[in-house]
């Protein structure tokens, strides 16, 4: 899923959701001590498996084995908002595959121990990209006690992002986000391509030697890794949104070695970061418009009862603000755009609807911008640490992790994975065009995405390997669930990945609303869980109906 940065003036961790939606974030509780060794894991024939080295040829291969042979020590986590039952490892993999000796880093892990005898773990991802797994497992680890009946519950944080040598831009952060926060890229486009190129070079001195190596990729070269040192044989995954993504690359890479993969807000594998901002578009106008009707039923709706006038006036609401913003709760101006960042931002998760209504409210009543921050900042503002170069090897301790490492990581992953970079010619032919696309696509968020397609310039070329090879896998069964009101991740890129991965995909259709259906929805809860745990598949093309979504 390609996810809009913020454009607040403050630039906060969770600038962009995680995929199981605001509505898990949480308070941890303080950690208590444990110290134990798991039992050593066999190491995979590495022959059968040319893409964990990344050479096609075998007898040139790199050899692995002293990664694929590690154990994990497993200890109590620190810091006090960590629940005391959740314990924390790392595992070490190596700066490149091609060449092992260049260098490693450590990836961070966590995990809630199994209840009863455990048949393996397995590994969580909760999408982003460049969401911190630690982080999310900590904030919200209730959603996944009920797999602790038979596993290990694992999650990590990807190379680059959270304590696995995050990548910064530092001061840049905010110039990439000023430079297209507003008309100026279609006024002048050359300006904005300019800064995007100098704030790229940035991002590089900022990050340090991980910033090359980032990407799904070797995501999921890292995974193949955490799954030999936790001791499984096959990788048992669930994937949410990005996480999907990075799901269905390894079972291109590594075919055998799948085990039981469920994967929730299937992200498209094909589609150029342009065509994902308009998916992405379409997708938050029909959320707005499905919660515009849902809220006229209700007395209290600020737009009325009628839907219709309701769409109406959110537009020109939103114009209004941005030709007069209103002062925001910490006396910047708050606009049009930052109203459409907030709605955008409530509209991932169905339980936040009433807060949603309510803080619409508060600025129509009041011109009280508070309830609307609160979903873009969580209450908080951070601002964006300075210089955090590593040479690589170590985590890094939670209190270094710099402010901006979420979006810093969002934008290099998902760039890392995109091999289109259009040049500057190119680019001012084709904006305006696309600018009529994206409003037409939704007149509500059309002008609010579109600058993503010029967050990827000045970056080198990303790989072509998810577009071209990840197709027709030869794999066990994978789950992949489909929301039909997912405002980021439509419906169709589940149709179109399942057809792309052949049949090993299993589609489960949730006829409801939000980001992913896992923590709305008892029924693909149920479905999900019976089949990592007993290997339960629901029929091809099953559904969950609307009426099953929790809340």
């Amino acid at each position: 899923m390609l996810a809009k940065l913020s454009n607040r003036p403050s630039v906060r961790r969770r600038a962009v959701t995680a995929a199981l939606g605001l509505a898990l974030l949480g308070a941890g509780l303080p950690a208590a001590t444990a110290t134990e060794q798991p039992h050593r894991s066999p190491r995979p024939d590495l022959a059968r498996h040319p893409a964990a080295s990344g050479q096609p040829d075998p007898s040139r291969r790199p050899n692995l084995s002293r990664f694929y042979d590690q154990d994990v020590t497993w200890s109590a986590c620190e810091g006090m908002d960590m629940p005391k039952d959740l314990q924390c490892g790392k595992v070490t993999v190596p700066l490149d595959y091609g060449r092992p000796r260049a260098g490693t880093l450590d990836l961070a892990l966590a995990r809630y121990r199994a209840t009863g005898d455990a048949r393996g773990s397995v590994l969580l991802n909760f999408g982003g990209p460049g969401g911190s797994g630690v982080s999310e497992l900590a904030a919200a680890g209730k959603e996944f006690m009920h797999l602790t009946n038979g596993y290990d519950v694992v999650t990590f944080d990807p190379r680059g992002v959270g304590r696995s040598s995050p990548v910064t831009c530092g001061p840049a952060t905010m110039r990439i986000i000023e430079a297209t926060d507003g008309d100026e890229e279609i006024a002048e486009p050359r300006d904005v391509l300019r800064h995007l190129r100098d704030a790229a070079a940035e991002c590089a001195k900022h990050s340090g030697p991980v910033l090359p190596h980032i990407g799904t990729v070797n995501a999921a070269r890292d995974m193949d890794v955490m799954r030999a040192a936790l001791g499984d044989d096959r990788l048992n995954y669930l994937g949410f949104s990005y996480g999907t993504r990075l799901g269905a690359v390894y079972a291109a890479q590594f075919p055998d070695r799948v085990g039981r993969v469920a994967l929730d807000g299937v992200d498209t594998l094909t589609e150029p970061l342009a065509e994902q901002g308009l998916a992405g578009a379409r997708g938050q106008q029909t959320a707005l418009e499905n919660f515009l009707a849902w809220c006229v039923e209700d007395i209290a709706c600020p737009f009325g009862q009628d839907a219709r006038e309701a769409r109406g006036q959110i537009v020109r609401l939103i114009a209004s603000m941005d030709e007069n913003p209103v002062p925001s709760a910490f006396g910047d101006p708050f606009s049009g755009q930052d109203l459409v960042g907030a709605v955008g931002q409530a509209l991932y998760s169905r339980e936040l609807w009433p807060l949603l209504e309510r803080a619409l409210a508060q600025l129509l009543e009041d011109g009280d911008t508070r309830g609307l921050e609160s979903f873009t900042t969580g209450g908080v503002t951070l601002p964006v640490r300075g210089e955090n170069r590593r040479d690589g090897g170590g985590l890094t301790a939670e209190e270094d992790v710099p402010l901006d490492n979420l979006p810093a990581a969002l934008m290099a992953i998902n760039c890392a994975d995109d091999p289109d970079r259009p040049g500057a010619e190119q680019v001012t032919r084709s904006l305006g065009r696309l600018r009529e696309r994206y409003e037409e696509a939704s007149p509500v968020f059309g002008r609010y995405r579109l600058t993503q397609v010029l967050m990827c310039y000045g970056r080198p070329k990303g790989t072509d390997y998810i577009r071209d090879e990840v197709r027709d896998v030869d794999t066990a069964k994978m789950l992949l669930v489909g929301t039909r009101g997912d405002p980021a991740t439509p419906y169709r890129w589940t149709e179109e990945t399942a057809g792309r991965l052949g049949p090993s995909a299993v589609v489960l259709d949730n006829k409801g609303e939000g980001h992913t259906g896992y923590a709305s929805s008892e029924c693909v809860h149920r479905k999900v869980d019976d089949f990592l745990l007993y290997g339960s598949l629901p029929p091809d093309g099953s559904s969950c109906g609307a009426e099953d979504q929790a809340g």
